[in-house]
């Protein structure tokens, strides 16, 4: 039987997505993520790969960009390429940290106080 896990409202993500605006609350994540970066961007890796989003459409838009002629019409191509992998790179990036925090809120939390 599959653990039950919390569901989130729409004004708790919001409210929550405004909080990550003080720079002060990615001090431990940053470290966090530095650390896990090698295993996380194998996961990542392996999500885009799942997902289909490095098959044959992929190197269809690799081909076109790099092939335009014009220089002008090469750029905004490629610009519209990276801007597409970023939003989805993104977005995948965003459920692997889901599922992680998932994952670690079935842990035994530790947490320490300082005096």
């Amino acid at each position: 039987m599959a653990a039950s896990r919390r569901i989130y409202t729409a004004q708790e993500v919001d409210e929550a997505v405004a909080a990550l605006e003080d720079p002060d609350r990615f001090a431990h994540a940053t470290q966090i993520v530095t650390h896990a970066a090698p295993s996380l961007a194998r996961v990542l890796d392996r999500a885009l790969a799942d997902g289909g989003w490095y098959g044959s459409a992929h190197e269809e838009q690799l081909l076109r960009a790099s092939g335009e002629g014009d220089p002008g019409e090469r750029l905004a191509a490629v610009r519209a390429l990276v801007d597409e992998q970023t939003r989805v790179g993104m977005l995948v990036g965003v459920a692997v940290g889901f599922e992680l925090a998932g994952q670690l809120a079935d842990t035994e939390p530790t947490i320490t106080e300082e005096s």
